[in-house]
């Protein structure tokens, strides 16, 4: 085994080099300047459209980030970093589907129902 092997360990963590990094760099800069100048331009009418592109973009955006700067790859730690990141996916997955699933059911059955009589009543007893 060569020193230069030696020097790495047995992560098997790739080489960060320069073009790697303003590759990165770039698609992060193409990755944010398109979702600002749709929400910025107003270039689709409906909102939940561009919502869900903008959504899309941050999920791409966060790849280009784990593989570009922080080198994350099926190679580099014998697959236990991608392990440890698709765990912890699920667990922010679960906890965010969670906490909405618990807020509608609360704001649905919980709440009161509201009339324009009964508002009406509360904005007079005032």
């Amino acid at each position: 085994m060569s020193a230069h092997a030696e020097s790495h360990g047995e992560g098997g963590a790739a080489h960060a080099t320069r073009g790697g990094y303003v590759t990165g760099f770039v698609l992060s800069v193409i990755l944010t300047a398109i979702p600002f100048a749709l929400v910025m331009g107003g270039f689709i009418a409906d909102e939940r459209v561009t919502a869900g592109i903008v959504m899309a973009m941050a999920v791409v955006q966060i790849v280009v980030h784990m593989i570009y700067f922080l080198h994350m790859s099926a190679k580099s730690e014998n697959g236990w970093t991608l392990m440890a990141l698709i765990f912890t996916a699920v667990i922010v997955v679960i906890t965010i589907a969670g906490s909405l699933w618990v807020m509608v059911n609360m704001n649905r059955y919980m709440m009161p129902p509201m009339t324009p009589t009964s508002a009406q009543m509360d904005m007079s007893g005032m």
